[in-house]
């Protein structure tokens, strides 16, 4: 028996890794799955009839092992790889894959669910049972169970053609993005840049034996090159070579597979029944169905875009005072935006990064959440780590009793890949009377301290750690009975509500007074500089939001009708920009090649969702203000009916229980200043 597939004899039953070895991962995968397996064999052989306890409530506690094991494999997967863990990964995917079909296309166990399923108005369910049983019937229905034999083998052909094609679109991505270079050998060429930028470009030069400054297409060297860069043409160059990701008819291109996946949803789709790829997402979304969603991105755009041309002819004029460009290219937008800020703020991450030490943010999010939810958070020093730079906590309540544990990891390093997010090694739920509390982490690749200077924060990863802290908080503070509706297990157009809402008390000075302190002389954040941190959060909020939405737009255009007739992408593209687009179009460039959200990640007719959350978590924060951001009632509402529910009711039951009304998208103008 495997380490892995036992229980834990650790404080908590915390994961105890410094006694796994990569080897005992593939046997450890083997032995869940059929132990997994043969609990599903259980529910099939059982001979009484099939009622809710014995097939739903039994298939719902189903696989715990395998569940275990595959949230401490990948988890580790995108925070401490390594070659060997990419490997297992390859070996271990189709595994997991097929495990997975093998049960949403067993005839066997869907006809025990649809027995239970189609007494369901006799069983006198609580909520959180109905919903269960309504997710575990779509789960198999969605997926085929229905279907007849040779549309089975249909289905399975299409997701086995699709799994591939956006493994490969992904490998693409990275091998475009990896492959391009600036290396800059004339000093002038540095002007404008950060000193930490030029630092790390620097250091990656002299890991290559290379004399001068390499700099890449990866967010910590691109970003900063575009915002502050003086050379013109060289930002042009690293524009053009970011838009040209696979897009370069080479070995690496994605036009194809673009096509293919594309066409691929939508005949899987038809073969569900289903009008379209979106039509088939969107009934298990708050939005329902394409029709919406269209309706609510061209609602905001109509509020966002004469806003958007405002600013836009603010900056070009700004431009052309300035330098004399006439005409703004895409290049240009990043860099005029932080020069006409700076000069009408007078704010920089520079002038804000004293402010803002990581340990002292870190503690201001744990009592802001302490004000407001009572638990309280304490380094543990016998909890197990991954890796020496994480740290864990206990996380209790007013009566002591354990709420979660919680690791942070916040340092890049190599094997660890790029971003911020949250994650759990282990879910929360209720069994034989034991409420299981959840261990929940957080991700992040922040600035590491060095020998003079602590971990320094810019204003937006301030936001970035309450951002993921909020998505802790879903996480830590559920409260259900199933492990498949606990936390952060909600529609995909929910999930953003706890994280986002949490970014709303960093512009607060009644919040930054807890931890916003200058490192050196502890003297408070001045408010003069909280007011501008609030007037600059609306700076050219009109642009960003045609950005988000034409990125919105072009997801809807691929996934809500028939794409069968596209042959052209950029062509396509040009068409569906046709409403948002401010910048001259760059004939090199196409977005869609790159668009890893929806041809890779899970974001595919669901792009639009940033912009819902951001309709719900400014109306909800509304009520806070309304009534004190540290209100307990207001917060104990959050609580009850968001936090602690996870994904047991309909989210919008759940957010009309806390709000007493449905969002509207008001605050959210307001808030932009879109109003």
């Amino acid at each position: 028996m495997s380490i892995l597939t036992q229980y834990f004899n650790t404080k908590y039953n915390t994961a105890p890794f410094s006694q796994i070895k990569n080897e005992d991962y593939l046997p450890a995968f083997q032995e869940a799955i059929a132990l997994a397996k043969a609990e599903i064999d259980t529910i099939i052989n059982n001979k009484n009839k099939a009622t809710f306890e014995n097939t739903i409530e039994a298939l719902a506690f189903s696989g715990n092992t395998l569940d275990r094991i595959s949230s401490i494999f990948f988890n580790l997967n995108s925070a401490e790889t390594s070659d060997e863990m990419q490997k297992i990964a390859q070996e271990v995917s189709p595994l997991l894959s097929e495990f997975g079909n093998d049960i949403r296309l067993n005839a066997a166990l869907f006809a025990k669910i649809k027995a239970v399923y189609d007494q369901k108005e006799t069983l006198n369910l609580n909520p959180e049972q109905t919903t269960l049983l309504d997710k575990k019937y779509k789960s198999f229905s969605r997926n085929g169970a229905n279907l007849s034999d040779d549309k089975k083998t249909i289905l399975r052909d299409i997701d086995k053609e699709l799994a591939t094609l956006s493994l490969q679109f992904g490998e693409n991505v990275l091998a475009e993005t990896q492959a391009f270079q600036l290396h800059i050998t004339n000093q002038k060429d540095l002007a404008g840049l950060p000193e930490g930028t030029i630092e790390a470009a620097r250091s990656l030069a002299k890991s290559q034996e290379k004399e001068g400054w390499i700099f890449t297409l990866d967010h910590p060297s691109y970003v900063p090159f575009l915002t502050y860069a003086e050379n013109r043409e060289l930002r042009k160059k690293m524009a053009i070579a970011f838009g040209a990701r696979a897009f370069q008819k080479n070995q690496f291109d994605n036009q194809e597979i673009v096509l293919k996946i594309a066409k691929l949803r939508f005949d899987r789709a038809q073969v569900l029944g289903y009008k379209t790829h979106s039509h088939f997402v969107l009934e298990e979304r708050m939005a329902e169905n394409p029709e919406k969603v269209i309706f609510f991105l061209e609602e905001l755009l109509a509020k966002a875009k004469p806003a958007a041309q405002k600013e836009f002819a603010e900056l070009t004029a700004f431009a052309k005072q300035l330098d004399g460009i006439e005409q703004l290219e895409k290049w240009d937008g990043a860099y005029y935006s932080e020069k006409l800020k700076q000069q009408l703020f007078q704010l920089d991450d520079e002038t804000l990064k004293p402010y803002f030490q990581l340990e002292k943010v870190l503690d201001g999010a744990f009592t802001i959440a302490q004000k407001l939810y009572g638990i309280k958070f304490e380094e543990q020093f016998e909890i197990d780590k991954y890796h020496e730079e994480v740290k864990t906590y206990e996380v209790k309540d007013e009566a002591d009793q354990l709420v979660a544990i919680f690791y942070v990891d916040f340092f890049p390093r190599k094997g660890k890949r790029n971003g911020a997010w949250m994650t759990s090694f282990k879910s929360q739920y209720i069994k034989d009377e034991s409420n299981e509390r959840p261990h929940i982490s957080n991700v992040c690749n922040f600035t590491k301290p060095t020998e003079t200077k602590p971990s320094l924060l810019t204003f937006n990863e301030v936001t970035t750690l309450f951002h993921e802290f909020g998505h802790a908080l879903h996480g830590m503070l559920a409260n259900t009975t199933y492990p498949s509706l606990s936390g952060t297990n909600v529609y995909w157009d929910f999930v953003e509500l706890p994280s986002q809402i949490m970014e709303n008390w960093c512009y607060e000075a009644e919040a930054l007074a807890l931890f916003a302190y200058h490192y050196q002389t502890d003297e408070m954040i001045p408010m003069e500089l909280v007011e501008k941190i609030k007037e600059s959060a609306s700076f050219q909020e009109g642009m960003a939001t045609m950005r988000q939405l034409s990125f919105g737009l072009l997801d809807m255009g691929w996934h809500g009708q028939d794409p069968s007739n596209i042959k052209d992408i950029k062509a396509f593209e040009t068409k569906q920009f046709l409403a948002t687009q401010l910048y001259p179009e760059v004939e090199e460039n196409a977005m869609s090649t790159a668009f890893s959200h929806i041809f890779q990640g899970g974001y595919s007719s669901g792009y639009y969702s940033y912009k819902w959350a951001e309709v719900l978590d400014a109306d909800a924060f509304a009520y806070f203000q309304e009534k004190g951001i540290f209100n307990k009632e207001v917060a104990s509402k959050f609580k009850e009916n968001v936090l602690s529910k996870g994904g047991t009711e309909h989210p919008m039951i759940l957010y009309k229980r806390f709000r007493g009304q449905e969002p509207k998208p008001d605050a959210l103008l307001k808030r932009a200043g879109l109003l």
